[in-house]
């Protein structure tokens, strides 16, 4: 074993140590790697290298970047075993036992997906979504190896390359953002950046190190003040800065059309702090006193203030954000976290499941299973399609989002653009399906209203009420046009092309209300539907 080889077995059983809860564990570890690294002795990589440095470095993002324990990090150090070698399953299976060979097994699988030419991306993104059906691990693993498969994109012949980034882009980064992997979506999109748009890449990084000393010291300055008054407080807590990523930069450039100097969270810290309660009420209130202890130090920016505690993501995400004006001049985005929080937001879902099964449960749990459940429900239906796969990812991962509130105060994020309507879908279809008008911010407007950040928005539903194919024409949202969509062609009576809707039939609407008890709300209501098209007439019930 060369002293390279050896330093870096070194390091991942280090990291291992903290995974694993007894020595039989770290052991298996151990037996793991002996028994790969004699698999794959004498094999070299095409830089050269040892291919058992490649797999160790695989184990070693399994553990410490995904936070997995040590039947992961064993399948992350075997599946090259069988991929590449004359060894089988069985042979792990007699060494290892049946999971550790269902995880290799489940690793192999996702390659030969991966390997089929003939399917589109869609198709690959959902037949990988299947294996998730067995054991997420086995996705989460993959993750991993494709981030080491991104560090060393230079080595590869330049055809093989174009289809890693553009198989990354399309499947592997939506799949770490919906699990919660922030650091390593951000790292395999900053990759991407660096190799598909390399001038872009060099103009940023150049404006980045550019005054980098003078902005590490802004930032020194901004922190000091926070950090005294907290310690005043009693809080144990760490903060990090970072400046926003080279692809967040240039993604916010190109679809906001802005230039450099208008991008106003550059500049961000993070403050972590340790919550000793279990107390999930105790720990939302330490995070506000924090957050107001911040706002009271420096002036907010009205309209970014993000709570994802009263209402995490789907994927289990929590924090607050709120951008301020620092002394030197420059905004600052703050996020606030407490240690759980932050665990969850850099290991994502297989965080979420170590807080579950040491006795941890927050409101994000529901959240996470339930979108698992929900991927699950579609893959089992007959007539799941693979871009309504894509679609339920892609919703999740879009950066330009709003959030607006619901009659009760409820928190829910939008993309920026979406209408009454679409969040009326958003909420429950049903909701959608029914939909007349809506209330934005106590006024009656039309379904086609487009939201603003911050609205408090009430859907107004008609129970015979029933789509219109015309909807079509406002809705901006995927989601909302897609269960659209399945009700034209449910309930249709005639044919009709769907991407033209102005081809549909003009059936009238009548709508009676019933105004005894209110009727000046009733005239009202009265005169924003008398302006939707295809309504006829609006009677005012008085009996």
């Amino acid at each position: 074993m060369n002293a390279t080889v050896k330093q870096e077995y070194n390091s991942l059983m280090e990291l291992a140590r903290v995974r694993c809860r007894d020595e039989m564990e770290l052991e298996m570890v151990r037996k793991a790697f002996n028994f790969a690294y004699e698999a794959h002795k004498d094999v070299l990589l095409h830089t050269g290298e040892p291919y058992i440095l490649q797999v160790l470095e695989e184990a070693k993002i399994v553990v410490d970047k995904v936070g997995l324990g040590y039947k992961s990090i064993c399948a992350a150090l075997l599946a090259g075993v069988v991929r590449n070698t004359d060894y089988s399953s069985d042979d792990i299976r007699n060494l290892f036992g049946d999971k550790i060979t269902s995880l290799v097994e489940g690793l192999s699988n996702i390659d030969k997906i991966l390997e089929s030419y003939e399917s589109e991306e869609a198709e690959r993104f959902k037949r990988i979504l299947l294996t998730m059906g067995d054991d997420v691990r086995v996705v989460l693993i993959k993750l991993a190896e494709r981030l080491q498969c991104m560090r060393t994109l230079y080595s590869f012949p330049e055809a093989k390359r174009e289809r890693i980034l553009t198989e990354t882009m399309a499947i592997f980064v939506p799949l770490a953002h919906r699990l919660g992997l922030y650091s390593i979506k951000t790292e395999m999109e900053n990759i991407w950046i660096r190799y598909a748009h390399p001038k872009e890449f060099a103009e940023i990084e150049q404006r980045l190190s550019k005054d980098a000393d003078r902005r590490t010291k802004e930032l020194d300055e901004f922190i000091s003040p926070i950090s005294e008054h907290l310690r005043e407080k009693g809080y144990r807590f760490e903060i990090k800065k970072r400046i926003k990523s080279p692809y967040s930069i240039w993604y916010k450039m190109e679809t906001k059309q802005v230039n450099f100097e208008q991008i106003f969270d550059l500049y961000a810290v993070r403050v972590i702090f340790e919550s000793d309660t279990d107390d999930r009420e105790k720990e939302r209130g330490q995070a506000y006193d924090i957050y107001n202890t911040v706002t009271s130090l420096y002036s907010d920016m009205r309209g970014r203030m993000r709570d994802w505690i009263r209402q995490p993501k789907n994927n289990g995400y929590e924090a607050l954000h709120c951008t301020v004006m620092s002394h030197a001049g420059i905004w600052v985005e703050v996020q606030i976290r407490s240690r759980r929080m932050d665990d969850i937001a850099e290991k994502g879902i297989a965080a979420h499941w170590s807080y579950k099964n040491d006795g941890y449960l927050s409101e994000s749990d529901s959240q996470v299973d339930r979108w698992l459940a929900k991927v699950q429900d579609i893959l089992n239906s007959k007539d799941t399609g693979s871009l309504e796969l894509l679609d339920i990812i892609q919703d999740d991962i879009v950066t330009n989002e709003i959030v607006v509130f619901t009659p009760r105060g409820q928190q829910r994020s939008i993309p920026k653009g979406s209408t009454a309507l679409d969040f009326a879908y958003k909420v429950h279809t049903d909701l959608g399906n029914q939909a007349i008008a809506a209330k934005v911010n106590m006024k009656l407007v039309p379904l086609s209203k487009v939201l603003k950040a911050g609205d408090q928005v009430e859907i107004i539903t008609a129970r015979n009420a029933t789509p219109k194919a015309e909807w079509m024409g406002f809705l901006h949202t995927r989601y909302a046009k897609r269960k659209l969509m399945e009700w034209l062609k449910a309930n249709a009576s005639q044919e009709y092309d769907y991407k033209d809707t102005t081809s549909a039939p003009d059936i009238p609407l009548k709508i009676r209300i019933k105004g005894r008890n209110h009727p000046g709300l009733a005239a009202e209501i009265a005169e924003v539907l008398k302006q939707i098209d295809g309504i006829e007439d609006v009677i005012i019930n008085d009996l």
